[in-house]
């Protein structure tokens, strides 16, 4: 069983790898052609996304060989014989069982290990690519500027892609000193020196243009217009600028397809710690503002004893009897004049004060009658720019705590996805196999139908619950558990179809249907015939 299931899946193995990296590579060919990348460059390119996508090719694989495997078997009724025999099919599918165990730890590894390093190294590369200046080009007709600060465009090109003619090369790298410089040839010769390190253009019969300039403004000294005729003029051009350089791999290190699991797990902890302590810092900022108003001395405060004689009332007529005591009136007078001695800063709040004492509580309609009749506009518009100080504070914490929970979220479901892709090699193979078994094909046909329909269930459940887990719906523990958890009961009832030997779907009693209304349309038919 071994010896049958390793050469379909290496072969499987190699397909998927082949479809997912040609995928990936069909979104960045527009960053890479035309730069004149190395051969060796884009091999290692290939190498390291190659190895990025082993957890999407291992499960396909291990089904499309599972389902080839079991359907040879039983096309030859090899796997009838074994049942007959007194084989099950869970024994017959032992080897296949443990060989799947070892591809989903492999997976692991590779998730924990091999993944984030070669996605640091391909996303270093890319980058390098990306800065990369495209490989020097000069077509006819067409104006080129790889070469900074210069102009070229050549009016005609021969086969031998040397000899051209009809140049014209503007020089901008003297602005200001050089108000104009161009030069225009007849015919020249352009090669790249045998190191590729410099690019020559030799030009014949030509002449070349300036026109003076000065930096200073104020200046107005003019200065007569330049024509040089030669009839031969040699121009070499660096080509480091169109080299690839080596981006350092730290800079790529913090994104979340770079770190392992452990570095995961510390970065979800982290950001979990950030939004409880932004929760805490919202009532934290709001509470110290709203203290550092209060302890104002915004009125004056009246004596202890009226303090503890106000705390201790108890309903509005203990409160007018207690007025009336002789006690608090000769506190409330002394308050008065407390505040007559502090240069009349406190004389409106001591009358407010004693108005407050005077009228009991129940017979105010609104919270603002508690305050003097003057200063109520001036505490409303204070109150005001107060309310939109602390909505400004509880907004810019809100999307701060929304942002880093999302990123704590998918950095989450980075993490258990992890899991996912290896657990799922174990249930294609309850899937596959019985397939295989009911099915009874063999071959690339009907083993890849069966097998792309449910691979592609599997990302379609993937992607939705992805999006479920970053609208908060799902955690991300089982946003990325639950396409394993879906298809887990489907594996176990297809190995009980496949182990009891019956059909997918019962057709008898839709065949029956078909011959009913087959009927029915010929004795209607003869009768019209009648």
């Amino acid at each position: 069983m071994l010896k049958s299931f390793v050469g379909p899946f290496a072969v499987s193995f190699g397909i998927a790898l082949f479809v997912l990296i040609m995928q990936f590579l069909w979104l960045y060919i527009d960053e890479i052609a035309g730069k004149g990348v190395n051969i060796l460059v884009m091999v290692e390119l290939i190498a390291y996304l190659s190895i990025s996508t082993f957890p999407m090719a291992l499960p396909i694989a291990v089904l499309i060989a599972s389902v080839m495997v079991m359907g040879s078997l039983a096309e030859r009724y090899e796997l009838s014989s074994m049942k007959s025999a007194g084989v099950s099919l869970l024994r017959v599918m032992r080897s296949l069982i443990v060989c799947a165990v070892g591809i989903a730890a492999f997976s692991y590894v590779c998730s924990d290990f091999l993944i984030p390093i070669s996605n640091l190294k391909f996303k270093s590369r890319l980058y390098d690519i990306r800065k990369q200046k495209p490989a020097l080009t000069l077509e006819k007709g067409v104006f080129n500027e790889d070469f900074r600060q210069f102009v070229i465009r050549i009016g005609d090109k021969e086969k031998d892609g040397e000899t051209i003619s009809d140049v014209l090369i503007e020089d901008q790298s003297n602005v200001g000193r050089l108000n104009f410089n161009q030069i225009l040839s007849d015919s020249g010769q352009m090669y790249t020196t045998d190191d590729k390190r410099y690019f020559v253009m030799n030009l014949f019969r030509g002449t070349q243009y300036q026109e003076p300039g000065s930096n200073n403004s104020s200046q107005r000294q003019r200065y007569p217009f330049i024509r040089t005729n030669f009839k031969s003029w040699t121009k070499v051009w660096d080509m480091k600028e169109f080299e690839m350089t080596r981006t350092d791999d730290e800079r790529f290190k913090s994104q979340r397809s770079m770190l392992s699991m452990s570095q995961l797990r510390f970065n979800v902890d982290s950001l979990n710690n950030l939004v409880y302590n932004n929760k805490q810092s919202i009532a934290q900022d709001m509470l110290a503002n709203i203290n550092k108003q209060l302890i104002k001395p915004v009125i004056s405060v009246p004596p202890q004893p009226a303090v503890e004689l106000l705390k201790n009332k108890k309903s509005p007529k203990t409160q007018k009897s207690n007025i009336e005591n002789s006690e608090i009136k000769v506190l409330a007078q002394k308050a008065m004049e407390d505040a007559r001695n502090q240069q009349g800063l406190f004389t409106d709040a001591a009358k407010a004060y004693k108005q407050v004492l005077d009228k009991p509580l129940n017979q105010y309609t609104s919270f603002d009658q508690t305050f003097m009749e003057g200063a109520r506009g001036a505490l409303l518009r204070e109150a005001k720019v107060r309310s939109n100080f602390y909505k400004n504070i509880y907004t810019t914490h809100s999307t701060l705590i929304k942002n880093r929970r999302l990123e704590s979220v998918k950095t989450a479901y980075e993490l258990y996805t992890k899991y996912g892709f290896a657990l799922i090699c174990l249930v294609f193979i309850f899937i596959g196999a019985p397939m295989g078994a009911i099915i009874r094909k063999g071959g690339f046909g009907y083993p890849v139908l069966v097998s792309i329909i449910f691979f592609v269930t599997f990302i379609m459940l993937t992607i939705l619950c992805r999006k479920f887990a970053e609208l908060l719906i799902l955690s991300p523990f089982w946003a990325a558990m639950l396409p394993c958890l879906l298809l887990a009961p489907v594996g176990f009832v297809l190995t009980r179809k496949a182990q009891n030997d019956s059909q997918m779907i019962n057709t008898d009693r839709f065949q029956q249907a078909v011959r009913w209304v087959l009927t029915r349309l010929q004795r209607h038919k003869k009768v019209l015939d009648a």
